[in-house]
């Protein structure tokens, strides 16, 4: 006769075997559930039950255990369809079947730091990126007709399949790119007089100027309204590109580079983009505001002060440094302050009899 706690290992096994049986019927939709490394089988059946892959943890633990499959389990990130049957969840969790990687290229990344990013996600070398990104029968068979692909590697999240080749990373990017740029953007591109490639390229320049995502298309018109006076762009994020250097300070040493990128020093357009615009940026290049402006300052927040003519912008200059160390002033006053109050906290004294900073030693009068 069994005894009550075999029979009772018995019931919980048999519900088991009939839970996972019922499920496989239909696929539902995907879930992406990332399952830690170092991460115990029961907590990976509480995440599974959480997307709603499973219903019961327990009774998954417990058919996992039996088929000795709860120490066999891959560490990462899956996309699994709900409705998958719980022998195939394990099969897949034994093989690492469904283990995806998740990447997300920040808009204004140039290729010098997507391929890294890349590199650093995926199970490819930097090699394979750069060879993949050089090679011109993939540039043609992915109708992208320029010598690099600089500019089209779409900045978005991307979820790649394990075992996916740097060939496949990097069309998989220009697709997204391609599925971006609507049909009707050909047309705006023609009102304006410029082609894809100039498109790309003059957005992926109000990408990196650009901190406030309102002032993207006045930021465009002033270099449209540039190039149709023939004036330099003398955009900065160009001449640091050509130096190789990360977004940033630009000092007049830098304006002499020379370099096809330096709008400082070359007429119109550089050769391609610095870099890879994002949507909002695409779009702000494809309607620019309709301004007179031909010339902007950043204030130190990011916004700008556009203006028409030279003299106009002269005096905005002036105006931004004054506001900025009027601003600078008064950090520095209250960085004085949080240290006299940090000081006073410190010593146990009243704020009143610590010096101030343009306190005056008191004399006696005679």
């Amino acid at each position: 006769m069994r005894s009550a706690s075999t029979w009772g290992r018995g019931v919980v096994m048999a519900a088991a075997v009939m839970a996972a049986t019922a499920c496989g019927a239909t696929r539902g939709p995907m879930e992406k559930v990332t399952i830690p490394k170092g991460a115990s089988f029961r907590v990976a059946a509480e995440s599974l039950a959480a997307h709603g892959l499973i219903r019961s943890p327990r009774l998954f633990g417990v058919y996992a255990t039996v088929l000795r499959r709860d120490r066999t389990m891959r560490y990462g990130t899956y996309m699994l369809a709900r409705g998958t049957s719980w022998h195939e969840l394990l099969n897949d969790l034994r093989r690492g079947k469904g283990i995806v990687h998740v990447v997300t290229i920040p808009e204004g990344y140039d290729l010098s730091q997507i391929v890294p990013l890349l590199a650093a996600s995926l199970d490819v070398s930097r090699d394979s990126l750069e060879m993949a990104i050089r090679d011109s029968t993939l540039r043609r068979e992915l109708d992208v007709p320029t010598p690099s692909l600089e500019g089209y590697l779409f900045p978005d999240t991307y979820i790649f399949p394990d075992q996916i080749t740097a060939h496949e990373a990097v069309a998989a990017m220009v697709h997204r790119f391609q599925q971006v740029w609507k049909p009707e953007w050909d047309a705006l591109a023609d009102s304006l007089k410029l082609s894809r490639h100039d498109v790309v390229t003059l957005a992926s320049i109000v990408e990196r100027e650009v901190r406030k995502r309102d002032e993207g298309p006045v930021v465009a018109a002033v270099y449209l309204n540039r190039l149709r006076t023939r004036m330099p762009l003398q955009a900065d994020p160009t001449v640091t590109y050509a130096l190789g250097k990360r977004p940033g300070r630009v000092y007049y040493r830098d304006l002499r580079v020379n370099s096809p990128y330096n709008t400082y020093k070359v007429l119109g357009l550089p050769p391609g983009p610095i870099g890879s615009p994002g949507l909002a940026s695409l779009t702000a290049t494809l309607n620019p505001a309709k301004v007179p402006y031909r010339f902007f300052v950043a204030h130190p927040d990011g916004h700008h002060e556009f203006r028409t003519t030279y003299r106009e912008h002269l005096a905005a200059i002036q105006m931004v440094r004054a506001a900025a160390r009027v601003d600078s002033a008064a950090r520095e006053a209250a960085a004085v302050r949080a240290a006299r109050d940090s000081a006073a906290r410190a010593a146990g004294a009243p704020l009143e009899s610590l010096p101030t900073l343009n306190a005056r030693p008191k004399t006696k009068r005679p």
